[in-house]
């Protein structure tokens, strides 16, 4: 199969690699001529075989808008638009309308795997319609780990990244669990090696997860975390997840929680703090400390 791949970054040129090695071929663009195969849309759409599949893998918002853009003006009837990037759903369903009014199939497909994605495949959530979805299976296929899991049609358009969304809120309410955890224990006297109780958890565990391994590893390399700043930035996901639970009266307290730690850790010197600080010494006469 061909595809065009937009956007050649960590997440999309280790895809493009990965989908090579499974046999078919990838004519990738990126702004970088460095990375590209070809050096504007027009050519990556020239280079490609009608029906054409172009994937698009750049930010979410007004970068993957303008290229939606730019390719509905280039591709043609019966042609299909992959966004594999982390655009909210209802922009999803903005996009598939304005391609289908000239034509176009429109697929999204949330994709969770980093780095480690090239060797150990993807996580792929995608919606859209039936046939659409099946044009582009093949691609699915040599993105998704091996074995029978990694990969889910969740619904029709939109449904992709909603999944992924949630996915990511998981994982926000996870890590914070596991930072939470750390801290405690490296708190106490009477723990002495934190790094090592995080590796017991490992194996024969209830919370033991691919987090976790990614947790020891962090600590291999810095085993107190000396080497890091306590500031945490989230990339809209988080805020997307609490926002639907809102829209749908759905309560979600502990991802809810870990996405306003996160804000905290961005705050040097606390303004709710001094508030907290300015009420207990008004009422109780509790000492205050002074800048």
């Amino acid at each position: 199969m061909e595809l065009g791949l937009v956007g050649l970054g960590k997440m999309g040129g280790n895809m493009r690699e990965r989908i090579r090695r499974a046999g078919h071929t990838v004519i990738g663009y990126d702004r970088n001529p460095d990375l590209a195969d070809v050096h504007s849309l027009r050519e990556l759409v020239d280079s490609l075989q009608a029906p054409r599949v172009v994937w698009v893998m750049v930010p979410a918002g007004a970068a993957t808008q303008s290229t939606v853009d730019e390719l509905a003006e280039l591709l043609s009837i019966g042609d299909i638009v992959v966004d594999g990037g982390n655009s909210r759903w209802t922009d999803d369903e903005k996009h598939a309308a304005e391609l289908a009014a000239k034509g176009i199939g429109f697929v999204d497909c949330g994709v969770s795997g980093g780095v480690w994605g090239l060797e150990n495949g993807y996580a792929l959530m995608f919606g859209g319609a039936k046939d659409h979805v099946s044009r582009v299976q093949p691609i699915f296929d040599a993105l998704k780990p091996e074995g029978e899991f990694g990969a889910v049609h969740a619904g029709k358009v939109g449904a992709g990244h909603f999944a992924k969304m949630v996915h990511n809120g998981i994982e926000y309410a996870m890590m914070q669990a596991y930072a939470e955890g750390w801290e405690l224990l490296e708190k106490v006297d009477s723990v002495t090696d934190v790094r090592e109780v995080f590796r017991s958890w490992q194996e024969g565990t209830v919370i033991r997860s691919w987090l976790l391994d990614l947790a020891v590893n962090a600590l291999d390399e810095d085993e107190h975390l000396e080497q890091l700043r306590g500031f945490a930035q989230d990339s809209g996901e988080g805020r997307w997840t609490v926002e639907a639970a809102i829209d749908n009266a759905v309560p979600l307290p502990a991802i809810t929680a870990s996405l306003f730690a996160r804000f905290a850790s961005r705050q040097d010197d606390s303004p709710q703090m001094k508030m907290i600080a300015a009420l207990r010494n008004q009422f109780g006469g509790h000492a205050v400390e002074k800048k």
